[in-house]
């Protein structure tokens, strides 16, 4: 879970309090789902005193820097929530006296930008370094090692307006790096440059590379990599900033700099919208001016609330509860959802705060009631049934199965069950027919429901090429996928997948691999030629037990290996573990 270090005399500055007791500290930090890990050491100066919280949840990246937890602590213990009024929105748009144009040519690199101004304070080294700490956390944690969001921080006094963010030939432009003080391409960024070694990944294998320009074609950053060496490099004292944020997804990118200017505005800083303009079309159209307002309300019936929560509660108990977690709402009777319209007596209808986008079901909103009214509020109830737990057959089997797989020399894995389509089609070489995709995802990386192992075996072995080989790893774990004989359309079963790769991985040598599987779990299967697209053709067959097809195992396919940057010969196999039983 995300882990900050906040300035205390900032953080106690920015909540308005100050508690009393360690524990009456740490009750408050509940409203912010966070705990106090470690307390200030208070030998050292007010100044110079940290406070280290940790989150308990990752869908609020608003609360992982010091403005935006303190926000949280303050309107819940009674503050006013804040009006931040240089948003623009899809009916309104504030002017914007700065421009950035975006060219056609990063649409297939990385197509989305927002920025905006903060002015008319002199910036402190706790401030500065706390800006540096909330860019690294929603770049690393948000945007999934600075994939889909990265962040910049430039100094006004020097850019000429406006600018420009295009897509160049690696080798064509060079620039002094921030930390550096010879220029070097792109190209050799990525191979000498500290931060270009620990980022080449994201653009390395791209023929051409994202960067920032001014009017005078000055270099603002190679984004995600690094920032100039002159007008990237921002400095206790300034007063103007231009804060930058690229990516691959324009909701996760739009709501970083919402985050952004949110904290730097409770700060006492002044925002200035900047407008962007695409060459191309986006799901926000190709003028916005940012920070943009794009999230969407979202209706709770009273009686999911009792249903949620387990006790009832009156539209203005919701409505003060909301109002503690700074989130406006009003009653209402019914709201338009798609197609279908929720015909209640009573409900609300909540607006996500311009910092938030985690409300994706009417149970975000019970959260939030739950949350803002105290947990302490409500009365704990009894178990009313008795119930002994068990383990399921499935589960029986699949440990035996892990544990025959670990005997064999393989290490197991954990992956998550959400993915990009990236990652679990296009990767492996699929058509997508039976994924399931979600009507409402965060972000892009977490879009499909994965219907395969494989895919999360191959992003762990396309990271591992500096092991030492042969590699041998495994997971047992559910997939879902589009089924048109189940009553609601989807199946879901757990699946074993294992993957060896080594200069012997061939066919015989997965051949002898599920033998030798099938062999201690004591059952029969055969095998028929597969036409599977994820292997090389005539390399490859299908399981069958009982006379039905469970899996499908054999030498990857070249391809399949140079999408994930694969070098190594790999051989993998998948088996539906449920129909084994």
């Amino acid at each position: 879970m995300p882990k900050i270090e906040v300035n205390e005399e900032l953080f106690y500055t920015l909540t308005g309090r100050r508690w009393d007791t360690k524990d009456a500290f740490e009750e408050a930090l509940t409203c912010a789902k966070a705990e106090l890990d470690e307390d200030s050491d208070k030998s050292l100066p007010a100044g110079e005193r940290t406070l280290k919280i940790e989150l308990n949840d990752t869908n609020r990246p608003d609360l992982w820097a010091t403005a935006g937890c303190a926000r949280q602590l303050r309107i819940h213990n009674g503050g006013k929530r804040p009006e931040y009024p240089f948003f623009s929105g899809p009916e309104k748009s504030q002017k914007a006296s700065r421009k950035v144009l975006v060219e056609a040519s990063v649409k297939g690199v990385r197509p989305y930008l927002a920025g905006f101004i903060a002015s008319g304070k002199s910036i402190t080294d706790s401030s500065l370094r706390d800006m540096i700490q909330t860019q690294e956390k929603l770049a690393w944690n948000f945007g999934r090692k600075r994939r889909t969001i990265s962040m910049g921080l430039y100094r006004i006094a020097i850019i000429k307006w406006p600018i420009t963010y295009k897509a160049v030939d690696p080798d064509s432009v060079s620039f002094v790096p921030l930390q550096w003080d010879v220029p070097l391409t792109l190209r050799e960024i990525l191979k000498q440059h500290p931060k270009g070694k620990e980022y080449a990944f994201i653009q390395e294998h791209e023929p051409l590379h994202p960067l920032l320009v001014d009017s005078k074609n000055a270099v603002l950053s190679y984004p995600p990599i690094i920032n100039s060496a002159d007008l990237g490099a921002v400095q206790v004292g300034d007063t103007d900033l231009f804060v930058e944020l690229t990516g691959t997804d324009q909701p996760s990118v739009t709501l970083a700099a919402s985050i952004m200017a949110c904290d730097l505005a409770d700060q006492g800083y002044t925002i200035e919208p900047v407008e962007v303009e695409y060459e191309y079309d986006t799901p926000f159209g190709r003028k916005l001016t940012t920070p943009y307002y794009f999230q969407k309300p979202v209706f709770c019936s009273l009686a999911r609330v009792e249903r949620f929560l387990g006790e009832k509660l009156s539209a203005d108990e919701c409505l003060a509860a909301l109002e503690r977690m700074g989130v406006k709402a009003e009653k209402a009777d019914s709201i338009e959802n798609g197609e279908a319209l929720e015909q209640v007596k009573n409900g609300v209808i909540a607006w996500p705060p311009e910092y938030r986008n985690d409300f994706l079901h009417a149970a975000d909103v019970a959260e939030d009631v739950m949350i803002g009214r105290t947990l302490n509020s409500f009365k704990p109830e009894r178990p009313r049934d008795f119930t002994v737990g068990r383990l399921t057959p499935i589960t029986y089997f699949s440990r035996r199965v892990k544990e025959i797989l670990v005997g064999m020399g393989y290490q197991e894995m954990i992956y998550n069950y959400l993915g990009s389509r990236k990652d679990l089609v296009e990767n492996m070489r699929g058509d997508g027919a039976k994924i399931i995709r979600i009507s409402n995802p965060m972000t892009e990386n977490y879009e499909y429901v994965r219907d395969s192992v494989l895919a999360s075996l191959m992003q762990s072995e396309s990271v591992s090429g500096h092991s030492v080989y042969p590699h041998r790893i495994f997971e047992v774990g559910k997939v879902a996928y589009r089924d048109s004989a189940e009553n609601y359309g989807t199946s879901t079963r757990q699946y074993l997948g294992f993957l060896h790769a080594g200069q012997d991985a061939n066919f015989n040598t997965a051949v002898g691999q599920l033998q030798t599987l099938f062999y201690y779990i004591s059952r029969e299967y055969e095998v028929e030629e597969s036409t599977d697209s994820r292997f090389i053709p005539g390399r490859a067959a299908a399981i069958l037990y009982q006379g039905k097809r469970i899996g499908v195992f054999g030498e990857v396919h070249p391809e399949l290996l140079e999408n994930w940057g694969v070098t190594m010969p790999c051989i993998a196999a998948e088996i539906d573990l449920d129909a084994l039983l």
